[in-house]
């Protein structure tokens, strides 16, 4: 799933752990919750504008209309090979979710 780093710091760590394992049920609403994390380094994930976008990317995709517009933002401040990789880590999250739930 690419390299997604976690502060140690108690309860924000645990929002977020949350959010990935509600994430990794299909949780559209987790995707979300973890773009923004990673989009402003917020409860317990360090800023990575990679990891935002394919969070809010996974949520759009799902047909989260505030992640469409957030995932513009932080591609307002990506280079065109951040946000490739930012996809290439959405398709694996796909492709993976889909292996499991065969």
């Amino acid at each position: 799933m690419g390299t997604t780093r976690i502060h140690d710091g108690g309860n924000a760590d645990k929002l977020v752990a949350r959010c990935l394992a509600a994430a990794a049920k299909g949780n559209v609403a987790a995707y979300f919750d973890l773009g923004v994390a990673f989009s402003t380094g917020s409860h317990g994930a360090q800023c990575d504008l990679i990891e935002a976008h394919k969070w809010f990317n996974l949520a759009a995709v799902s047909g989260h209309e505030q992640a469409q517009l957030c995932r513009a933002d932080v591609s307002e401040e990506m280079t065109a090979r951040e946000i490739a990789e930012a996809q290439r880590r959405a398709r694996e999250w796909i492709a993976a979710s889909t292996r499991k739930a065969a």
